[in-house]
């Protein structure tokens, strides 16, 4: 590793239980169609699906990709930053492995912002799907609704609170500097507390409407399951994460008005009935942060 990496782009992406093999050509056929120089690589984290693993051992035969299996499974942060540590040029582009690229021109969209006084792009996501198709799953519902706040504009009026690692850019120096946090293990948060930490440094984060396409949703039950493991997560760094989280605001107003035990107990009473819609196939959207909620202050005290 270079102590002064090449000017290029190293597209970094953490792979778990997924296929992501024409995603990778997709980028290497626009890589090569810019001219610029560039190496994709791609990071399994100790996935238990092993016929995915076997279909991505196909990216080493690629042009300028690499795949590293890795045999256990070391967390959403830890992989991150191996694969920042793993790269060789000045930019480095990470995405999630379960998105779609959503034109021809998505690199060079990113390349175009790359100027000297920016240090970390964000380019959103977009929602794809049937809505007719997919009108009873509660990861696209609650994706869906949420859809006009990933614009640019929308997440610009809050910078660092909308940062999410699905889809953005950084400069190799700043991720080094800049490692997340790898007592973060479990599904949630260690974007949000990223972004808290870019903040305090004063790194400015540039917003603009380059999205990834998600189409693929959980299982209701699956997604239920990952949000309780993310409010979990949220509970263990609850002091850290003050002030960027929507939840955490909301436990903190209902116990200063004493109202924080009517959730509890709510919860402690109805919290299996609220669960068995979320994961049902007649989910309420309202119910699911009702549930999150009490799921949270369940935890806290």
């Amino acid at each position: 590793m270079t102590n002064q990496p090449t000017i290029g782009l190293s597209i970094l992406i953490p792979a778990y239980n997924y296929v992501c093999v024409n995603l990778v050509k997709g980028l290497q056929k626009q890589a090569q169609l810019l001219g610029i120089s560039y190496e994709i690589i791609v990071a399994d984290d100790g996935s238990t699906d092993k016929q995915a693993v076997k279909i991505n051992r196909n990216i080493a035969d690629i042009p300028a990709c690499t795949y590293i299996e890795r045999e256990e499974n070391a967390g959403r942060a830890a992989i991150r930053n191996f694969l920042a540590e793993q790269s060789k040029y000045a930019w480095l582009l990470f995405l999630d492995c379960d998105m779609q690229l959503p034109d021809g021109l998505f690199l060079k969209r990113y390349m175009s912002n790359a100027t000297d006084d920016i240090d970390v792009i964000d380019g959103g996501i977009s929602i794809g799907g049937d809505h007719k198709a997919l009108g009873n799953n509660i990861r696209f519902l609650y994706e869906h609704r949420a859809e006009p706040k990933h614009t640019a504009r929308e997440r610009g009026k809050r910078p660092y609170k909308s940062f999410r690692t699905t889809n953005y850019m950084v400069r190799r120096k700043v991720a080094l500097a800049y490692p997340f946090d790898q007592r973060f293990r479990h599904y949630g948060y260690e974007d949000v507390l990223f972004g808290k930490q870019l903040k305090s440094a004063g790194i400015r984060i540039l917003h603009i409407d380059n999205p990834m396409v998600l189409t693929d949703y959980e299982t209701n039950p699956v997604f239920i399951a990952k949000t309780e493991e993310a409010m979990r997560t949220l509970a263990r760094f609850k002091s850290e994460l003050k002030g960027y989280s929507q939840i955490i605001t909301a436990a903190d107003t209902l116990s200063h008005s004493h109202l924080d035990i009517v959730v509890r107990l709510w919860h402690r009473f109805m919290g299996c009935i609220e669960r068995k819609i979320l994961t049902g196939n007649h989910p309420w959207l309202p119910l699911f942060n009702i549930y999150r909620l009490g799921y949270y202050l369940s935890l806290t005290k």
